[in-house]
């Protein structure tokens, strides 16, 4: 493995493509987009450049990148990645070309101004170079300011960049959705930054970092955290988690912090909303993976069974609230709140099973939330309304757009032979093993998710062909670009997973391992029970 800084590339090429695209003239409105095509596929590459060297079975983070930040308070520019890592790198870069593909005429929609495809571009790529060192980061320090700094331009593009319309009260609306976005997870970010202060004073006092200060650099806290050498009581490091896990539940987003999603992914161009649900908000997911988990042992497991009955909750109120919807787009923004509860669950359920699902199940929706809500964002673009109701016989005039939407919604139900089938799976049967009451509920949410997928499929693409209607034409070739690979992805991944479960299964085994949780033993009945010689008990 070379000690060229492909971390550092792999956020940088987004990031400096976005500066430069801002540099194009005025007149050059397809040159930005198609360089901004170009950029997105070039982190793409490096992101599976990296996939292809990782060592399954090797270091627990590799390709790491080590150099002073901020060293007075032990603050350093450190990055690495392990198998957990590996996947939503790999989601972030190759989702982002099909949303500058799926955005190819956004501007049409956002506006006037003669450089509003080069904002919009531009902000679509800083988002993603700041995902991916969210991801990548190995300090503290550095993970918390881009976990917040990232919402500066996703509130910009939910506010900025959102379906143009004449009436002034969907602008209002569109304004109003961003700022809710920015306070609640602002919010969340600044009782983070207390538990992040709290976190490097208990360093300090302990001398962890050099020359006897404190420190942000994850691996040393986290060794710290899981030998005792921290020195705090459980009710110090409880405070401490739950500042950190605030925070991410917010972005996660998790029952009863999700409020600002719903009206966020309908304010949002289809484009900017995946690119919220799909990738913004598992950075929260993540961070309760890596952070929560590894350096609390101890609070997670006095507040995991609270967090999954939270997380229970989500999953059947997000699939109960769906059914009533009479708003496509806000259809799909609920079934991924009831999607991150399943998440959650596999997260704190503190099983291989559990922990592999959910990290999967992160990748998978990501994957088939991006089919559904772009093929309906193709669908409403051209028929001009949200309404379920305005639809009605689209399978006729438009057979390959019902047809990949069916696809992508049998996803989102999770119907096996489709990718999130086998990571849903995993949640459920690592649930059972420690809490079966909470996976029996969960799994009630599979016939709430076939309802609100099925019945939205019945009102909007079978029967007549309502009015306004017969005018709906089927997918261009550039929206094919888009929803073809989505589409092979999920039926690729349903059937044959193994090349993603082999790079996270030891990343969730070795997280696990570290905070001394392990998979409960099978219940054995007594009868079943074996005498030494190998009989059974008469």
């Amino acid at each position: 493995m070379s000690d060229f800084p492909w971390l550092t590339m792999l956020w940088a090429v987004p990031m400096v493509g976005a500066a430069l695209v801002l540099f194009f003239p005025s007149a050059w409105r397809s040159g930005a987009r198609i360089f901004a095509l170009l950029v997105s596929l070039g982190t793409l590459g490096i992101a599976i450049w990296l996939a292809t060297q990782f060592k399954t079975g090797g270091a627990q983070y590799q390709f790491v990148e080590a150099r002073e930040w901020i060293p007075a308070f032990g603050a350093g520019y450190t990055l690495g990645i392990d198998g957990i890592a590996l996947v939503l790198v790999l989601l972030t870069a190759g989702l982002m070309p099909l949303l500058i593909l799926a955005g190819w005429q956004d501007e049409r929609e956002v506006g006037n101004g003669p450089r509003v495809a080069h904002y919009y571009v531009a902000l679509m790529l800083v988002v993603e170079a700041m995902v991916l060192i969210s991801f990548t980061a190995l300090d503290i320090l550095l993970f918390y300011v881009f976990f917040e700094v990232m919402l500066i331009p996703m509130y910009f593009l939910i506010g900025g960049f959102g379906p143009r319309s004449g009436d002034p009260g969907m602008r209002a609306q569109r304004s109003r959705a961003a700022v809710k976005f920015l306070l609640y997870n602002l919010f969340g970010g600044l009782i983070m930054l207390a538990a992040v202060i709290g976190l490097y004073v208990l360093t300090a006092r302990e001398k962890l970092g050099t020359n006897g200060a404190g420190t942000f650099d994850f691996r040393a806290v986290m060794h710290a955290a899981n030998s005792g050498q921290l020195g705090a009581t459980p009710a110090v490091l409880n405070a401490l988690f739950l500042g950190f896990m605030f925070a991410f539940a917010v972005k996660a987003p998790l029952w009863p912090l999700h409020t600002w999603l719903p009206d966020a992914a309908v304010a949002a161009t289809p484009s900017s909303a995946v690119l919220m649900m799909a990738v913004v908000d598992k950075v929260g997911t993540f961070g309760m993976l890596r952070y929560c988990l590894l350096l609390f042992p101890s609070a997670t497991a006095t507040y995991a069974p609270f967090i999954s009955v939270l997380a229970v909750i989500g999953i059947i109120y997000g699939a109960l609230l769906a059914i009533g919807q009479t708003d496509v787009m806000r259809l799909i923004a609920y079934t991924s709140i009831s999607h991150f509860g399943f998440i959650i669950l596999g997260i704190f359920a503190l099983t291989t099973q559990g922990g592999t699902g959910a990290t999967l199940y992160m990748v998978n929706h990501g994957i088939s939330t991006a089919a559904l809500f772009l093929i309906a964002g193709f669908l409403v673009s051209r028929r001009g309304s949200r309404l379920i109701a305005a639809y009605g016989g689209v399978q006729k005039v438009a057979p390959i757009l019902a047809g990949t939407f069916f696809i992508s919604g049998l996803a989102t139900l999770s119907m096996p032979g489709l990718a999130p089938f086998i990571s849903e799976f995993l949640v459920l049967i690592g649930t059972f093993t420690r809490y079966p009451v909470a996976a029996i509920l969960a799994a009630s949410a599979l016939v709430l998710a076939a309802l609100y997928v099925l019945w939205m499929y019945q009102r909007m693409m079978t029967g007549p062909v309502k009015e306004g209607n017969e005018r709906l034409y089927d997918l261009l070739p550039r929206e094919m670009v888009v929803v073809v690979p989505l589409i092979a992805a999920l039926l690729f991944l349903g059937a044959y997973p193994k090349p993603v479960l082999d790079r996270i299964d030891p990343a969730v085994a070795r997280t696990l391992d570290t905070i001394g949780q392990h998979d409960p033993a099978p219940a054995v009945k007594p009868e079943a029970a074996q005498t030494p010689s190998g009989g059974a008990h008469k």
